[in-house]
């Protein structure tokens, strides 16, 4: 999830998230959460219409996976962000007991996956490369 979209679900502003973000850096290592670069940022805004508030900042976006949407309400301190973290989890949690107990929806989403939208497939590009200077960081 992108910080402007988990700010708006916080009610709080995206710079003040990624200030909390910044001031905790050592509770998000780069498999909880990494910041496109402005290459991938356009290339994301270009690809995805929804994303259009992003073409005109000039800061580059911080994307978080699931276990940084989780870590992030930890340093946010606000009650709302509990509720909304516990809801996020929850969302989170279902998705995977659909798949997992529904076989016409997982093969809908097979198919889907094999057809993955532009934006997407690069925001799962950029996670792979991360994991794997990570791995190759530690060997």
């Amino acid at each position: 999830m992108l910080d402007s979209d988990l700010a708006m679900l916080y009610d709080v502003p995206t710079k003040a998230l990624k200030e909390q973000v910044k001031r905790n850096i050592d509770r998000f290592p780069r498999d909880f959460m990494f910041k496109l670069s402005k290459i991938e940022q356009t290339e994301l805004v270009t690809n995805c219409d929804l994303l259009s508030n992003l073409k005109h900042s000039t800061a580059l976006s911080l994307v978080f996976t699931e276990q940084g949407v989780s870590m992030l309400f930890s340093v946010l301190r606000l009650e709302i962000a509990i509720q909304i973290n516990i809801e996020i989890m929850r969302s989170f949690a279902r998705y995977r007991v659909l798949i997992s107990e529904n076989v016409e929806l997982k093969s809908e989403i097979r198919k889907l996956d094999e057809k993955p939208n532009h934006s997407f497939q690069f925001l799962m590009d950029k996670l792979k490369r991360c994991i794997k200077r990570k791995k190759s960081q530690e060997n």
